[in-house]
């Protein structure tokens, strides 16, 4: 599952969209807990969801469950940085430095 980075990520990565995890930091772009931050909790990949810290909801017996959301409705906004996530970054960004211009209408016989 994966999420837009926000846009200060996006200009210092050169890349778009992220596989989100946890330990993430987000923000909620659309519906009922539009514009809230938190840190992402768990994502169950099963269900498309993410959970994330401090959005919660009460049930009808009282107790207090966490709210999936889903991980097309949230903005990275820090990212967990490892060695895997590095070189994924490296990797993603290196198709996007590579000049495009090799083949163009004037090069096509």
């Amino acid at each position: 599952m994966s999420a837009n980075l926000s846009k200060e990520l996006q200009a210092r990565h050169g890349v778009r969209s992220m596989p989100i995890r946890k330990d993430d930091e987000v923000t909620i772009t659309r519906g009922m807990y539009k514009t809230r931050e938190g840190k992402v909790t768990a994502c169950f990949r099963k269900k498309f969801v993410v959970h994330v810290e401090r959005i919660t909801r009460e049930k009808a017996n009282g107790a207090t469950v966490q709210v999936g959301i889903p991980a097309s409705s949230l903005v990275i906004t820090k990212l967990k940085m490892d060695k895997d996530r590095k070189a994924a970054l490296e990797r993603k960004n290196r198709n996007k430095g590579k000049s495009e211009g090799d083949v163009t209408m004037s090069n096509v016989d």
